[in-house]
Order: structure tokens, then sequence, then C-alpha cells
């Protein structure tokens, strides 16, 4: 059987935090920020068929909402019957229960 292929969609707040986090490495090093986004950009798009692949925010303990780990940060994305949405993009330190997380 096949495998089912989603659609894989980045919402907007998730692509701003994309771009500052390759905003932040490219200070220090262009070549280690174009990996990064190669890295993040290749993860999300596995998704389309290895959705459920990401183990399960243990903050969040919601079966649909996952994460992949892409060098020290985090992609978080949601699964639906035809969608991944990828909902974050955040250094594996950062808190995701504190005040300001909007994932």
């Amino acid at each position: 059987m096949a495998a089912r292929r989603r659609h894989v969609v980045w919402t907007e707040h998730a692509s701003r935090m994309l771009d500052d986090a390759i905003s932040y490495v490219a200070q220090d090093s262009h070549p280690a920020a174009q990996r990064l986004l190669i890295q993040a950009l290749e993860a999300a798009s596995s998704l389309d068929v290895f959705g459920e692949r990401g183990r399960i925010v243990p903050e969040l303990n919601q079966p649909n909402v996952r994460q992949l780990l892409v060098q020290r940060y985090r992609l978080l994305y949601e699964v639906t019957q035809t969608e991944v949405h990828i909902l974050a993009f955040v250094h594996g330190a950062r808190d995701l229960t504190g005040p300001g997380f909007e994932g």
C-alpha cells in the first residue's frame, strides 16, 4: 500500500521564525545559515509522506502536534488528514510553556 501524501504548508508565523533563525546564524556564518535553511526546508518537505515520523512535542502532549530536530532547532508541525502545517521553528533551548510562545 502506498503512503498517503499530504500537502506541507508553512504558517506565516513559522516562516518568520525560520527567517529570524537564518538571519541570526548568518551574523556569524553565511554558509552555516545556508545549511540550516536547506536542512529545515528538506525536513519540512519530507513530511509530505512521513508526517507521523516526528515525535510528539512533550510540552504540548497532543498526538497530532509533532517535532523534528534540525541542528539545534525544533521544527513543530501539526498533521491533519490532508495537510501538514508547519507551526514553528524554535531553538531547542526555548521554553514552549513560557509566556510569549504562540506555536
